[in-house]
């Protein structure tokens, strides 16, 4: 039976599983609920277990039978809060909170996975280390469980990282992708307050008006976007917040605005902000204005390393067809912290279509939407292709439990591409 096949026999436990963890979304870094559920459903593939401190993580160590190198698989907990409008009978029951990214899809793959691999535990040359992990959604709980030792759980720093995630929109179920390089952009946040004189509507020369210069300061970033930024090296800058004012005949004392910036490199990223801040003082010396910034850098691009990304392909391949995996052409402008798992070990992050039958792709809802549905039949797709990861990254062939396979893999120490 192939790996897929195995997987698919576990599918009404796992779909049982992620209606559970989707009719009750957690938030943040805090998620008690979602932690015991996953608790439950770990018992009995005799793992090694440790929770986090500083959040409800899970980090379970999977020994393999034979000596070798250690391996992380990761799936993110955390949910958004998004008031749910699917109409799905297992949707949220905790009101203004959703799994609208499909976290809940990613713990359940993860545990479909481990249950995959503790079937094969004699075979594995190594461990796998399963990082179950809270805060992605803009708390940084990769850094924070990075922190409290996970890439050393297994006793010895993992050798490579892999973590999925799936898209409601734009490919069909089970369709997989990743590249080598830039996979996702880094994400930072930007709040500017610019401060002038308040006064009389009719009288802006008794005072200093912010709004204008705040206007000024929103279309001289785009341009300088376009002027100074590399196109092969691209950002983007988007002003998602504006706010000034109280009535129409009032010149405020404040305005402010906010924005996003996205960018694919460290070196675009450092001239982004460079250019950023130099245009926002100066459009404010030329109105006699002041401004005060706020740059928070959350999350750097998610940059997959060019042989653990052809190793993936090879392996989603092997798993899923080859008519069902396409190396994407270009990153996308979202971002993840499972970037500072791969700024530490090599690794890939790929996408996995999740977009319900009978649902145009291209006009599906997309991750975030309070619409966003995900296909329960994403699940096998997902637990078979984690667990073939950790398999053919530590040397194992993607066979049967128990069966016996022609010739020795290497084990540790050997590039991905050289693996069975």
């Amino acid at each position: 039976m192939s790996l897929l096949n195995e997987a698919r026999a576990l599918a009404p436990a796992l779909t049982e599983l992620r209606h559970a963890l989707h009719r009750e979304p957690e938030l943040g870094l805090d998620l008690p609920l979602t932690q015991a559920k996953i608790l439950r459903a770990l018992e009995g593939l005799g793992l090694e277990i440790r929770l986090g401190t500083a959040l409800s993580s899970v980090t379970a160590v999977l020994r393999g039978g034979r000596p070798g190198p250690a391996v992380l698989l990761r799936g993110d907990m955390d949910a958004l809060p998004v008031r749910e409008d699917t109409g799905l009978p297992y949707a949220s029951v905790l009101d203004g909170r959703m799994h609208a990214c499909g976290h809940d899809l990613h713990v359940t793959g993860l545990v479909g996975a481990a249950r995959l691999l503790a079937a094969r535990r004699e075979e594995l040359a190594g461990d796998v280390v399963l990082m179950f992990q809270p805060g992605e959604e803009g708390q940084g709980g990769a850094r924070i469980m990075i922190d409290e030792g996970v890439l050393d759980a297994a006793g010895e720093r993992v050798v490579a990282a892999y973590a999925l995630h799936v898209i409601s929109t734009g490919v069909p179920t089970g369709f997989a992708a990743t590249r080598p390089g830039p996979m996702l952009a880094a994400s930072d946040q930007v709040t500017v307050t610019v401060r002038g004189r308040g006064g009389h509507g009719s009288s802006p020369h008794s005072a200093a008006d912010p709004v204008p210069a705040l206007c000024a300061m929103v279309t001289a970033l785009q341009t300088a976007v376009t002027r100074e930024i590399d196109v092969f090296d691209p950002a983007v800058v988007t002003v998602g917040l504006i706010q000034a004012g109280t009535a129409a005949n009032v010149i405020p004392e404040t305005a402010r605005f906010a924005a996003t910036v996205r960018t694919f490199s460290d070196a675009s990223r450092a001239r982004v902000r460079t250019v950023f801040e130099r245009t926002v003082h100066g459009v404010a010396a030329a109105h006699g204005v002041s401004a005060g910034i706020d740059y928070t850098e959350q999350y750097p691009p998610t940059v997959n390393d060019a042989a653990e990304a052809g190793f993936a392909l090879e392996t989603a391949r092997r798993i899923l067809g080859e008519h069902r995996v396409l190396e994407a052409p270009a990153p996308m402008a979202g971002a993840e912290d499972f970037s500072f798992v791969l700024r530490e070990v090599p690794g890939a992050f790929v996408g996995l279509g999740a977009c319900p039958p009978g649902t145009d792709p291209a006009n599906a809802p997309m991750n975030h939407s309070p619409r966003a549905v995900y296909d329960d039949s994403a699940l096998p797709y997902a637990a078979a292709l984690l667990a073939g990861l950790a398999l053919r990254r530590l040397g194992t062939p993607l066979t049967a439990p128990g069966a016996t396979a022609p010739g020795t893999a290497p084990r540790s120490g050997s590039a991905p591409a050289a693996r069975a």
